[in-house]
């Protein structure tokens, strides 16, 4: 381990590559029968049929929820229920979709699939190599960096870093965001320059809440550093500090709400009351909040039902994860950081990773009360608190062997899941 760590970018790069390959290899070796479902046939009938060729990546590739976000690419939200994925997807695909048929590059229902497809790739790696940056910047621990980078690339959400998902990008939007936010809170000095990081930091934050709404738990961290700001006497520093955290805490606000006004001019400026839908007139009027509850069924124990219970049982690897780690690290929030670093000395340490484990600890209960709770093994991907702490776990002798049993446990489940979601099998 401390060998590949003296070369940590080729390291990550080559373990990537290989996984990445393992993960294909597998999902072509699924084409020995036919899918479960043939939903995919509506993006094209002509190449997507139930005896789809093994070869056929882009179709096997885009199955559940990624035929949502590359419907949406192609003609935009059209019905209600799609409003429950973000706008940030669709968006990009779209985008570079239109670029490389301004180069000449023809779409045969696969173009759009195949750019969802790189999106995921091409973010995954690089959310790798944010998070070994972030790492450096937070823990000052090249090795313990180095290993959490890794177990990000064998992350359980495996194939959903593959897919045309919002999950990847997500995760690097969100690592970046952190990594501004870190640089921002932990300088040595109260700069413009730091005050700017943190403002930015808001906007990788914002864009990030435009692919996954539990994007919005990233302000966590912004309003616990201005509620500490606020403790101290108001000085032309302080000051400026204040407003950088409220713009950027406010920028993720913005990336959260902007679609919900979107889909509120779309379906709520009808003249006659009686021809609006429901959310435009009740409660927070967010097509979101309302398509959860009324096409998926996300509410408070409304997934508690004997029929969920194998789903529950799957999940609750990664629900120890997160409860454990953040709880741990709520406790001792500079057990991820060597006694020797100097990072140490920074006022604003404890109060980053206490916040960062609080947002974390929140998506930990909701996805136990409220969501569908098998998708927390993809969605705690983009949470980095969880692989430093799992990565300390590793390296040290004493929980070593607890590590390498989580590690196992990620890589079977990666494994298992790949073949599921190219036959259309859940869980999704």
């Amino acid at each position: 381990m401390s060998t590949a760590a003296k070369k940590p970018i080729r390291s990550l790069l080559g373990t990537f590559f290989a996984w990445k390959a393992l993960i294909l290899f597998i999902v072509i070796g699924s084409g020995v029968g036919p899918a479960y479902d043939t939903s995919s046939t509506l993006l094209s009938p002509e190449i997507a049929s139930s005896n789809e060729s093994a070869f056929d990546v882009a179709t096997k590739l885009t199955r559940w929820d990624a035929i949502y976000f590359v419907q949406a690419s192609l003609r935009g939200y059209l019905f209600e229920q799609e409003w429950a994925f973000g706008s940030g997807l669709p968006t990009v695909i779209s985008f570079l979709s239109q670029v490389l048929s301004g180069f000449g590059v023809e779409s045969d229902g696969t173009l759009e699939p195949l750019v969802g497809i790189c999106i995921s790739h091409i973010s995954h790696l690089l959310s790798v190599l944010v998070l070994y940056q972030l790492g450096l910047v937070v823990c000052r621990d090249q090795l313990l960096s180095f290993v959490a980078a890794l177990l990000h690339i064998l992350s359980p959400a495996g194939i959903f870093l593959s897919a045309p998902y919002a999950e990847s990008t997500f995760a690097l939007l969100s690592f970046t965001g952190y990594l501004f936010l870190a640089k921002g809170l932990l300088g040595p000095k109260r700069t413009f320059a730091h005050d700017v990081s943190l403002v930015a930091s808001g906007m990788w934050f914002g864009f990030a809440a435009t692919f996954r709404s539990n994007g919005l738990f990233n302000g966590i961290p912004f309003a616990a550093a201005l509620a500490q700001e606020l403790t101290t006497p108001p000085t032309l520093l302080s000051i400026r500090r204040r407003c950088a955290l409220i713009i950027g805490g406010l920028s993720i606000a913005v990336g959260f709400a902007a679609p919900q006004l979107v889909a509120y001019q779309i379906f709520c400026s009808a003249s006659s009351e009686s021809e609006l839908r429901p959310w435009c007139t009740s409660g927070l009027r967010s097509i979101y909040l309302f398509v959860q509850e009324r096409y998926w069924n996300v509410g408070f124990l409304r997934y508690w039902t004997p029929s969920n219970i194998p789903l529950f049982l799957l999940a609750m690897p990664m629900i120890y994860l997160l409860l454990m780690s953040g709880l741990e690290i709520m406790k001792r929030p500079l057990s991820i950081v060597p006694e020797k670093s100097n990072a140490v000395d920074s006022p604003h340490l404890p109060l980053l990773v206490r916040s960062m484990a609080l947002s974390q600890l929140v998506l930990a209960i909701l996805a136990v009360t409220n969501y569908h709770v098998q998708v927390i093994t993809r969605i705690s991907s983009a949470y980095p608190l969880w692989y430093w702490w799992l990565a300390g776990a590793v390296l040290d002798k004493r929980g070593s062997k607890f590590g390498g049993r989580v590690v196992r446990y990620m890589i079977m489940y990666a494994a298992i899941q790949a073949p599921l979601f190219a036959s259309f099998l859940p869980p999704a």
